[in-house]
């Protein structure tokens, strides 16, 4: 069942053994995928081991760790008409890629597709699939899944063009809800976002990962999305929402310093969203707030 319609992009840093698991994974898929590595400055011998291991892989070795922004470095040599992303530690279940592509295929208008995520080894459902499966946004009549206001990166079948047209994940934001500013983007261009159910991909979490630093990245790139593209009103209640509800350390505290420090290049690119979009993202400030799977931890 080859498929040639989806690369797969894969960005790595210092998890070998992790990412080969996932290369092994994903060559053993039904629709054989070409498949792209980044290894974001690895020390950990992650790049002989991958051109040892799995030569039809195409690796780029940027010589730093460029966060997510080495997706946007994959793309650029990407040719398919979609692009699946993946992190080193989850995988695509074979059929899913295929299952994006047809829905991709057969909808012109939409512009990414987020898959069911089963964590493993245990094989349950991330606690984020109920907020997707039961998403507010009214999508058109024509879309047979759930409209989203946001995707998952490492769970996610977009459109390679207009990935590209929005252009990518922001340099700034490094990692860490990296998806929020792009996904708006995307929107804005026109795009929906949709959940398909029937799509999976598993994850099983690395434990090579420094989950505090994550912490200060994700509040930081929250504040910056949310002063770049909301409206004051809104900006300012999810502010001092998140004063509010985050833990109360040092963390937290850097966090809200990285993103105060930023306020010149955030005003300068501040670019409100339509009025359409950010009745979208109005209809998910609920559901964010009662959120279990979206705590700030670490």
């Amino acid at each position: 069942m080859t498929d040639t319609r989806t690369t797969v992009v894969v960005i790595t840093y210092n998890r070998r053994d992790e990412l080969l698991r996932t290369l092994a994974r994903l060559a053993e898929l039904p629709e054989k995928p070409q498949v792209i590595v980044v290894d974001n400055g690895s020390t950990d011998g992650t790049s002989p081991a991958v051109a040892r291991h799995h030569p039809r892989v195409r690796l780029l070795r940027p010589g730093r760790n460029l966060g997510a922004i080495g997706r946007n470095l994959a793309i650029r040599q990407v040719r398919t008409p979609y692009v699946a992303f993946c992190d080193d530690d989850s995988w695509w279940a074979p059929g899913s890629l295929a299952g994006a592509a047809d829905l991709l295929d057969s909808h012109p208008a939409l512009g990414t597709v987020t898959a069911r995520i089963v964590v493993e080894p245990d094989g349950t459902e991330d606690p984020i699939v109920k907020e997707l499966r039961e998403s507010p946004i009214p999508g058109p009549d024509w879309m047979p899944g759930p409209a989203l206001g946001s995707f998952l990166a490492a769970a996610t079948v977009l459109r390679t063009d207009a990935f590209r047209a929005a252009g990518g994940f922001h340099p700034r934001l490094w990692l860490g809800g990296e998806e929020e500013l792009l996904a708006a983007d995307l929107a804005a261009n026109g795009w929906w976002l949709m959940y398909a159910d029937q799509l999976t991909i598993h994850h099983q979490a690395s434990v090579l990962r420094d989950a505090t630093l994550r912490r200060v990245h994700g509040i930081r790139n929250t504040l910056w999305f949310t002063w770049l593209r909301r409206p004051a009103g809104p900006a300012l209640r999810r502010t001092l929402h998140l004063a509010r509800t985050v833990p109360r350390d040092t963390a937290s505290l850097r966090a809200f310093a990285e993103a105060t420090a930023a306020l010149p290049w955030v005003l300068r690119e501040r670019r409100v969203l339509p009025a359409e979009v950010e009745f979208r993202l109005r209809l998910l400030e609920p559901s964010q707030r009662a959120s279990k799977a979206r705590r700030y931890t670490g």
